[in-house]
C-alpha cells in the first residue's frame, strides 16, 4: 500500500492533527460503523466520562481493524460525532494515544444527541489494509 498526504498550498494547514487529504493505491478497504463505548458485552464504559468513553471507542475501532488484519496506522478517515464540544480536548487528548502520524483525514461535528443520552462519542473509520 501507498499512502500519501495531500495538503495543496491553497488550502489551510489543518487545525489539529489530521491531513486535508490522504491518497491511498493498493490494499484493501475496510469500513468501520460508528463506534459507540460499549464492551464487549454491550455494557457502556464511563458513563459521564469522555476520555473514557473515547478509550473504548478507540479500543472497539483497534480490535476491529486488527481482525481484519490491519492496524491504527491504516486508518485513513476517521468521522466523530461528539454531543457537547466542552467534550472535544478530552477525545482529541484520546485519540492522539491510539492515532499516531501519519494521521487520518477527518471530520469532527457537534450533534445534538447519539442514539443513547449517555452515550458522549461516537466515531466511525475507513481502513486501507496493506
Amino acid at each position: 500500500m501507498i499512502r500519501r498526504e495531500i495538503q495543496p498550498a491553497a488550502v489551510p494547514r489543518p487545525v489539529a492533527e489530521y491531513a486535508q487529504g490522504v491518497e491511498v493505491s493498493g490494499g484493501r478497504t475496510l469500513y468501520v460503523a460508528g463506534q459507540v463505548a460499549l464492551d464487549a458485552d454491550g455494557r457502556l464504559v464511563g458513563e459521564g466520562d469522555i476520555r473514557a468513553q473515547a478509550r473504548q471507542v478507540f479500543r472497539n475501532i483497534r480490535a476491529i481493524i486488527e481482525e481484519a488484519g490491519g492496524g491504527m496506522t491504516d486508518i485513513v478517515k476517521l468521522t466523530t460525532f461528539l454531543t457537547s464540544m466542552d467534550d472535544y480536548p478530552g477525545f482529541v487528548e484520546v485519540r492522539s494515544e491510539f492515532l499516531p502520524a501519519p494521521w487520518p483525514a477527518a471530520t469532527l461535528v457537534a450533534v445534538s444527541a447519539l442514539v443513547r443520552p449517555e452515550w458522549l462519542v461516537e466515531v466511525e473509520a475507513i481502513a486501507v489494509l496493506r
